[in-house]
């Protein structure tokens, strides 16, 4: 009841203000005036104030808001996290899931991949030895440099 007696003069004061402001030829204002004081009121008589008084003043509502606002901070805690892992969809969600569960390892993980130009390894052998794969790199180099005549 408090609430909207204090709504109602609160409507009341800006009606006067709008009043005064079109008393000074200023339309446009005491339009918007007269807007911003209906507002109160229309909550009242809608019902939202009590409403809002209903939910400010009951601590089991604001336990809700908390547990909700508790929620959201984990939901954006494990989304952070999977970013950072690099996971993005959720089949790739559950397949680092599954690799996590099993311990398993991508085949050929530990061979760094150095392009496409590379042949790939016969069935029986063993990789190149890391010594030679400077050498043909740097033989590209100096295949450039004498076609300059460095």
């Amino acid at each position: 009841m408090l609430t909207s007696t204090v709504c109602a003069a609160l409507s009341a004061a800006g009606l006067g203000i709008a009043a005064l402001t079109a008393y000074r030829k200023r339309f446009l204002a005491a339009t918007r005036i007269a807007a911003y004081a209906l507002v109160p009121i229309g909550l009242v008589m809608t019902g939202v104030i009590d409403w809002v008084t209903s939910v400010v003043f009951k601590p089991t509502v604001w336990a809700g808001f908390g547990l909700l606002a508790l929620s959201t901070v984990l939901f954006m805690i494990s989304r952070g996290v999977e970013r950072r892992r690099g996971i993005v969809g959720r089949k790739e969600r559950e397949a680092a899931g599954a690799a996590a569960a099993s311990g398993a390892v991508a085949p050929a993980a530990s061979i760094p991949s150095l392009g496409a130009g590379r042949p790939a390894a016969a069935k029986g052998k063993a990789p190149q030895a890391a010594d030679s794969a400077p050498k043909d790199d740097f033989s590209d180099i100096e295949a450039i440099l004498k076609k300059h005549g460095i």
